[in-house]
C-alpha cells in the first residue's frame, strides 16, 4: 500500500499544480498516518463528510474544497477547530485539490462534466493563462436548447437554472464547474453559444441577455462531484488501494 507522501508526490505530478495561481494550498493539507490502505474522496472537507469517511475506517481524504483558503481567518477556532481535532486526534490525512482538478483533461471537473454532456473537442477557455480553468467544445450536431437543457438536469440529477437570451439550437459550449460565473466573458470572446457553470451573480443575466448566450447555473456542489471520484479511482488503480466516493447533499 502507498505512503501518504507517495499519494502526494503522485498527485501534484499527475494535475500539475505547480502551474496554477490557486486560493488555498494544494496537496496535503493535513498529515495522518502514513500508509493509506483506504482513501475516501468528497467534495468538501465539511464535518459530515470527515464523520462519515471516519466511519468507513478511511485513512485518507481527498476533496476538492480544503481548508486555509487566502484570506480565511487563520486562528483554529470554531468549525475549523473541530474539523481539524477530527482529523488529526483520528491520524487521518487531508489531501485537497482545486484548480488543479477543475482543469485536468482526464480526472478534472470539467472534462468530467463534458463528457457526461457529450460535448468534445476540449480547448481552453481562456487566454493569456498558463493553465486555463475553463473550457470549450462542440457537440456531436446542433440541438435544441431546451434538450440540452433537459440532458443537464438528467445527467446532475437536478433542476437547473437556465438564462434562455440566445439562439434556439446549439452546438459550441462553454464550461467551468463551480462559482465561474465571472467567466462569462471569456464565453463570449470564443463566440460560445451557451455557457455552463455552478452560480450565477445579479449581473450575470443582464451580460447574457445583451451578449445574446444561453447561460445555465447548475450548482456549484453538483457541477463538481466529478473530479474527486475520477481523482480517487485513478488513484485505486494505481496504487491498488480502495477507494470510496462520499457525496454530502448540497443544494448550492
Amino acid at each position: 500500500m502507498p505512503t501518504i507522501q507517495q499519494l502526494s508526490n503522485y498527485c501534484a505530478q499527475y494535475l500539475k499544480i505547480q502551474d496554477f495561481r490557486d486560493y488555498c494550498p494544494n496537496g496535503l493539507q493535513v498529515e495522518g498516518r502514513t500508509e493509506v490502505k483506504k482513501l475516501a474522496t468528497g467534495v468538501t472537507a465539511s464535518l459530515s463528510f470527515i464523520e462519515q469517511a471516519l466511519e468507513w475506517g478511511a485513512d485518507a481524504l481527498l476533496v476538492h474544497h480544503g481548508y486555509f483558503w487566502k484570506n480565511e481567518d487563520v486562528t483554529i477556532t470554531g468549525i475549523k477547530k473541530r474539523r481539524l481535532q477530527r482529523l488529526l486526534t483520528q491520524d487521518v490525512s487531508l489531501l485537497a485539490y482545486h484548480l488543479p482538478l477543475d482543469a485536468h483533461a482526464e480526472v478534472g471537473n470539467n472534462a468530467c462534466l463534458a463528457a457526461m454532456l457529450g460535448i468534445d473537442d476540449l480547448e481552453p477557455l481562456q487566454a493569456g493563462v498558463r493553465r486555463s480553468v475553463g473550457n470549450v467544445g462542440t457537440l456531436a450536431e446542433d440541438i435544441d436548447v431546451n434538450t440540452f437543457v433537459t440532458r443537464c438536469q438528467q445527467a446532475l440529477g437536478r433542476d437547473v437554472l437556465h438564462i434562455n437570451s440566445g439562439a434556439a439550437t446549439i452546438r459550441r459550449i462553454a464550461l467551468c464547474t463551480g462559482g465561474a460565473q465571472a467567466m462569462i466573458d471569456d464565453a463570449i470572446r470564443v463566440q460560445a453559444d451557451l455557457y455552463l457553470t455552478g452560480e450565477i451573480s445579479e449581473q450575470t443575466v443582464h451580460i447574457a441577455r445583451e451578449a445574446g448566450i444561453h447561460f445555465i447555473a447548475a450548482g456549484h456542489h453538483a457541477t463538481e462531484r466529478y473530479g474527486a471520484q475520477a481523482l480517487g479511482r485513478h488513484l485505486e488503480q494505481e496504487f491498488n488501494l480502495i477507494h470510496r466516493f462520499f457525496d454530502i447533499d448540497n443544494p448550492a
